[in-house]
């Protein structure tokens, strides 16, 4: 039993070290040799059919084509009048309902009423305990029930002040959603790059989800490709990448490196997608252009 349990072991290293190998076999040959990779296509990591997201009339176009944009900037305008004209009317709603809400003169007053008729129902009191009779019942009842009075004063001055507090917070939520309807109408670059199509026409009606413009990005690309099942081990990721293309009969190269690998093998070829981030700020390089692929050191 013993020699069987040590010979079943033996098999299990054996085993797990012939794995070993294949997976280091592979990586040395991403790291010397290369894997090239089939197949190659360079696309965009980055592009959008902007959309109107309100309806309207389109009343100023910003951009044009071929045009850089930077993030945030504006391309397309849709006529905003009416939500600007809400906005500033809920705008002097909420100045007066935050006047109030800060006001706390009332009660400010009513503390200090209420501690005067503290003081006078005091004095009172201790009259009366030097000498008897010297306040009559009924002027103190009026004095106890002036404190009482101012006491009551300041609590609903302090609860009006509440309600004044919540009256501006609905106003200044009404704001924000009249200003986010404003900011609704400015169609405006999702990321860094380039207008490559406009849809939209000034004087045009625009409805929600309609195209506007089209912006890519071409500073960074990633060129896509097919490798070996065998050859797409989990430390292949992070691995640099040379990228030729050859524009005009002169070889160009590109550094890169490998950011995704297919969790999928086709089962017809027996291969795995997997792409690379380009560096393209030089703009040297464009969607679509044949090219090659080699994983492995420069």
């Amino acid at each position: 039993m013993c020699n069987r349990a040590i010979k079943f072991i033996s098999i299990c290293a054996v085993f797990a070290t012939s794995i070993a190998s294949v997976v280091f076999a592979a990586d040395e040959k991403a790291k010397n040799s290369g894997i090239e990779v089939q197949s190659v296509a360079i696309r965009l990591l980055e592009e959008a059919e902007v959309p109107a997201q309100e309806a309207g009339v389109i009343t100023n176009v910003a951009v044009r084509e071929g045009q850089r944009m930077k993030k945030g900037e504006l391309l397309t305008q849709i006529d905003d009048q009416v939500p600007r004209l809400m906005a500033e009317a809920i705008k002097a709603k909420y100045d007066i309902a935050r006047a109030k809400a800060t006001n706390d003169v009332r009660q400010r007053y009513a503390q200090k009423a209420t501690e005067v008729s503290q003081a006078e129902l005091k004095r009172s009191t201790e009259s009366i305990e030097r000498f008897a009779k010297s306040v009559s019942q009924s002027q103190l009842d009026v004095e106890q029930l002036t404190v009482q009075k101012n006491r009551l004063e300041g609590e609903q001055a302090a609860q009006e002040q509440q309600i004044a507090v919540l009256e501006m917070k609905q106003q200044e939520s009404e704001l924000n959603t009249a200003r986010a309807q404003i900011t609704r109408r400015r169609i405006v670059a999702p990321f860094d790059g380039v207008i490559v199509q406009i849809y939209a026409r000034k004087g045009e009606w625009a409805e929600p989800g309609q195209k506007a413009l089209r912006i890519v990005n071409v500073d960074r690309l990633k060129a896509e490709g097919f490798i070996r099942a065998e050859d797409a081990t989990e430390h292949i990721i992070g691995q640099p990448t040379r990228l030729m293309v050859e524009p005009g009969g002169e070889r160009n190269t590109f550094a890169g490196k490998i950011v995704f690998v297919s969790p999928e093998i086709d089962p017809i070829t027996g291969q795995v997608r997997i792409w690379a981030e380009i560096d393209n700020r030089e703009g040297r390089l464009r969607p679509g252009q044949p090219a090659r692929m080699v994983i492995g050191q420069l």
